[in-house]
């Protein structure tokens, strides 16, 4: 599946999802950053929700913030497929997980770069999802970090036995998508798709 990310249109998002609405991609990615968890900040409450509306596709929201208990609530109320929060904020983890499962919502886990799989054994049987970072959090357009794929492979092999997806986000385009695709579920593409003349193309060629 491909879950795509407008991080790279803000300021043209209206006319990016119409076009991604004509797709058969499976997600818009909304990538929620505030400025608490990175340095950057991306969409505004208000035009997440307009994101929301104007979406015709599956919404799979990855927070950036270590806010959850001001903001949580509010994408909650989106009704996402699925919501995943980092794992390095550590505190109140649980609290989090279970407010996003009693919501009926896919929880993922999103791990950083630096995260290593045995850190977040103990919360793979409480998640749907885990959104493996490819990238540094934060700003589209980086290219992708070679050890992720050895990563994701560690994580392929003890799939099943924990039942969960595996995301990965960041740096994806038509060559790192070779090398993982066999171990994935779901890709994030952003630049690779936003920043072309035919985002239909592009998709075809991730699959």
């Amino acid at each position: 599946m491909i879950s795509v990310s407008i991080l790279s249109k803000k300021d043209n998002y209206k006319e990016t999802i119409d076009k991604l609405n004509n797709t058969s991609v499976d997600y818009l990615h909304l990538d929620v950053m505030d400025n608490t968890f990175t340095d950057n900040i991306s969409f505004t409450k208000d035009q997440s929700k307009e994101i929301s509306i104007l979406n015709k596709k599956k919404l799979d929201i990855h927070i950036m913030s270590n806010d959850l208990d001001n903001i949580l609530d509010y994408y909650i109320k989106l009704k996402p497929d699925i919501i995943s929060i980092h794992y390095e904020i550590k505190n109140n983890l649980d609290k989090y997980i279970n407010k996003i499962k009693e919501n009926n919502i896919k929880v993922g886990l999103a791990i950083s770069p630096e995260t290593k799989i045995k850190d977040i054994i103990n919360y793979l049987d409480k998640i749907d999802v885990v959104l493996v970072m490819a990238v540094i959090p934060g700003k589209g357009g980086q290219k992708y970090i070679k050890n992720t794929t050895n990563k994701i492979i560690e994580l392929y092999k003890i799939k099943e036995k924990y039942n969960y997806l595996i995301e990965v986000d960041g740096g994806i385009n038509n060559e790192t998508i070779d090398e993982i695709k066999d171990y994935i579920d779901i890709a994030v593409s952003g630049s690779f798709i936003v920043n072309s003349d035919d985002y239909q193309e592009k998709l075809d060629e991730l699959r």
